[in-house]
Parts: structure tokens; sequence; C-alpha cells
């Protein structure tokens, strides 16, 4: 059975892309949202007019505040219709704003008075006010276009139940066509087909403008409002991420480098007191202390690779991968396509993706080969590291590939993994420039 497991560090869309009508049925859903438009805005305009009007007069009340804020509930309602009528009608996204809510078991005051002091109720009583301009407009445009196309394009068939008078000039007259029945049917036939030709055009302009500002004022504080929360959670992602590296750390020289040390105090100690005894003993000690020194060595520069590799900060990303791959003990096949400069974090988190994916093949695949892809688009760099081997990698499994999530989410990266079992892995990770 095959099992894939997608980790996507960066925040969901708000709402799913909206799929938007083609064609003739894009013109039609396009006139029925703005003939639909003046009915629906003129009821919001006189709802929530008269329900503050009422409010304001009454402010002085208790009365008076609960209708206000009763105002900016009705509005809220018609808000919530409209970006329904835009994602139903017209596939525009149109996201629901986050609104202020008062906390569980507040009373009845506070739950009354909170709609008050958010901006995006406000927000939507301004578009209860001036959607109807735009309503209106939309409407009016949109009527006068489909009667006046439809009346020119049947004319010639309603004309005979029109009294005609001998002096009466029509549409063909005006225009110098002559007068007549005949004429009068070819000029309108004509005028209805130009406005029928120009209909989705027009109707597609007011469409556009009713729209747009019923966005702006709807949905576009939504856009905001997610882009802090990305924020906010790459921000606390590079948080856990960096205490997790120092812990690792810690916890790394405290089993490696500090156990080394501790020895080679006590070798160089047992060699001070044979020095006098027992020349020979003490050379053989100070031989194994010297070791000892080489190997701690060895051990914090592998530790402050981890850190910062410094052929990555001295030579740039091409060099630091190649490097790397050319140590790898599973033969790699690679395609490195990246520009000689990147921002260094950007730098830093494709190294660390492909590190830990090589990590991970030596330890855990079991792999024959691994392919390592490192390209650099317009947007964003994507590293892929596929590998034949034995499959089955999960981050919950301890692999490393937990942190190296946090690591991407701090960058606002994707990481993406498909590892069925006996298939191999394929580690796909995309960093945005």
């Amino acid at each position: 059975m095959t099992e894939t497991l997608t980790l996507s560090t960066a925040m969901p869309a708000p709402t799913p892309a909206a799929t938007r009508p083609h064609g003739v049925r894009r013109v039609l859903y396009e006139s029925a949202y703005c003939l639909s438009a003046f009915p629906i805005a003129l009821v919001a305009f006189v709802v929530v007019i008269v329900d503050l009007s009422l409010g304001l007069a009454l402010a002085i009340f208790i009365g008076g505040i609960l209708l206000i804020s009763v105002g900016i509930m009705v509005a809220r309602g018609f808000a919530r219709f409209e970006r329904i009528r835009l994602r139903g009608m017209l596939g525009r996204e149109a996201p629901t704003p986050h609104y202020v809510c008062a906390p569980s078991g507040a009373g009845f005051w506070r739950r009354s008075l909170t709609p008050l002091k958010d901006a995006q109720s406000w927000l939507d009583v301004v578009w209860a006010l001036v959607g109807l301009v735009t309503g209106t407009f939309a409407f009016g445009v949109t009527l006068v276009w489909w009667v006046a196309a439809g009346t020119g394009l049947t004319y010639w068939f309603w004309q005979h139940w029109v009294p005609a008078g001998d002096d009466e000039e029509g549409l063909a007259s005006l225009l110098g066509f002559g007068t007549g029945r005949t004429p009068e049917s070819l000029a309108n036939l004509a005028l209805g087909a130009i406005l029928l030709f120009t209909l989705p055009f027009a109707v597609r302009l007011v469409t556009t403008i009713h729209a747009s500002l019923a966005w702006v004022l709807l949905s576009s504080r939504a856009d905001l409002q997610h882009e802090v929360a990305r924020v906010e959670d790459s921000r606390d992602a590079a948080r856990v991420a960096e205490a997790e590296s120092m812990r690792r750390l810690e916890r790394d020289i405290h089993d490696g480098p500090q156990q080394r040390l501790v020895r080679l105090t006590m070798d160089l100690g047992r060699a001070k007191k044979q020095v006098a005894e027992d020349p020979e003993r003490a050379a053989a000690t100070i031989d194994d202390a010297l070791t000892q020194a080489r190997e701690t060595v060895a051990e914090l520069r592998s530790l402050s690779r981890g850190i910062a590799p410094p052929l990555l900060v001295d030579r740039g990303l091409a060099a630091a991968l190649e490097e790397m791959l050319a140590q790898s003990p599973v033969p790699v096949e690679s395609r490195i396509d990246v520009p000689t400069q990147l921002p260094p974090h950007v730098e830093t988190a494709v190294y660390f993706v492909v590190a830990e994916s090589l990590t991970n093949v030596a330890k855990h695949a079991a792999a024959a080969a691994v392919t390592v892809s490192v390209v650099a688009g317009e947007r964003e760099v994507e590293v892929r590291v596929e590998d034949d081997g034995v499959g089955g990698a999960h981050p919950a499994k301890g692999l490393g590939l937990a942190g190296l999530r946090q690591r991407l989410a701090a960058v606002d990266g994707t990481l993406e993994i498909s590892s069925p079992e006996w298939h191999g892995t394929v580690v796909d990770a995309r960093i945005p420039l």
C-alpha cells in the first residue's frame, strides 16, 4: 500500500480558490448579480439607516445603544450574504475577516457592545450605505443594455402590432436610411446586434465596479489578518526551531566533546604522575590524550558546521552543496542551479534540507542511489531529494524531519514527503525568495 505524507508549514489560504464561470454562463451570472444588486442594496440601506438613525436619536437612552448594535449586526448579515454572492455568482475569492467577539461567559452588555469596537463591523455598515450607489448603477446599466438589445433584435417581429403614422420618424429615418417598416426593422436589428455584442463588456464593467468595492470593504481585511497570522506563526516556528537547535547543540556537546575533554583531563593527570615512575607508560598515555584531543577538535568542527557551515559562509551555497554531496556515502546524482547570491536564511535552509535528507538516506534508507535537485526560480528555491531505499520515513520516527519542518516554517517554506514502504522516499521542499 502506498502512503503519502504531506507536511505544509505555510498557513492555508483563507478560502479555497473559487471557480469562475466562463462564456455565456459568465455573462448570465454577472447579469443576475447586477440585477439583484439594487434590491438587496436597497433593503440593506433602508434597514441599516433606519436602525442607526433611531439608535443615534435615542443614544442618550440605553435602548439607543442597543439599536446601534442591532444595526451593526444587521449590516454584518448583509455583508456575509454579499460575500456568498461574490463566491457563488462571480467565482471570486471573498474570505470572511475575523470579527471581534466577546469572550465565552461574557455578560449581556459586553456581548451587546462588543460589535461597536470592531473595525470590520463598521466597514460592513459603510457597505450597506454606499453599496446602494454602485448597486443602482450596475442594475441600471445591465437592465438598459439587456432591454435595448432584446428590443432591437426582436423589433422585426413585434413592429407589426405598433401603429405607425405617416409623419412619424423612426430610428431608420433619423440615421438617414429612409422610412418604412423594412428600413426600421433593419436599423433596429443592427442596433440590437451591436448592443448584444457589447453586452458582455458593459456588464463586466459594472460588475467589476460593484464587486471590487464589495471586496475592498468586506474581504480585504481578511488578507491582512491572514498575513499577520502567517507572520506570527513563522515567528513562533523560528523560536521553536532555535530553542530545539540550542537544546540539541547542548546535548551534543555534553555527550561528545565534553566527555572527551573530561577523559583528556584524566589522561593528562595520569601521565603527569607516570612521568617520574614509568616514562614509557606516560608516553603511551600522552599519545592517547593526543588522539582524544584530535577527535574532540574534529567533533567540535562537525558541531560548528551544524550551526553555520564555514564553506557556506565563505564560498556560497553551490560550493557547500558540492562538498556535502562529494562526502556522501551513497552515490549521488545532482543538479545544482542556484545564483551566486541568495538571502542568507534561504541558503541556510536549503543547506540543512539537503544535509538532513542525505543523513536520513545514509542512516535509514538502505538506498543504492540518491538524486538531489536544487533549482532556484523567480520566487522560490525548490529542493528535491529522492532515493531508492526502503521508504517508510515519518516525522514521528525521530528521523529529524520534524525539526526540518520547524526550520522551514521559520522561513515560510513548505515540506512534502512521499515515502511509501519499499518504494523509496521523496523529500520536496520549497523556500520562498
